[in-house]
């Protein structure tokens, strides 16, 4: 009995690692192919219309809400504290130069990311 035993004990092992070469080939060709993805994305080329288009939300908006928290606090301070000066407008000239100065700010950091990357290729 304990022959038949070992015998299948054996017969489980060799089942066992099959079972985990298989897997382990599986999770080998699943990372090459997210590398290779990868890779394919960091290439250079031409921006595409997405990119495009989400730059230029990112830069309506982030010299938008600036503008329009910048107004709020003027009004509400025009509202408190009445004076020769309008808040309003001030706050709106402030609120417009933090939202411009945020948008350069993440043009900047966008191009300056694809350009490093098109330098180095173009090596």
């Amino acid at each position: 009995m304990q022959g038949g035993s070992f015998v299948s004990d054996a017969g489980d092992m060799n089942d066992f690692q099959e079972d985990r070469r298989r897997r382990d080939e599986e999770f080998a060709r699943h990372v090459r192919t997210k590398g290779i993805r990868r890779e394919k994305g960091k290439r250079p080329g031409k921006a595409s219309l997405i990119f495009g288009l989400g730059m230029f939300g990112l830069v309506g908006w982030s010299i938008a809400i600036p503008t329009l928290m910048g107004i709020a606090l003027g009004v509400w301070i025009d509202s408190r504290w009445p004076s020769q000066y309008s808040w309003t407008l001030m706050m709106l000239f402030i609120g417009v130069i933090l939202g411009c100065l945020n948008a350069w700010y993440w043009v900047r950091t966008m191009l300056g990311i694809r350009g490093r990357r098109r330098r180095t290729h173009d090596l």
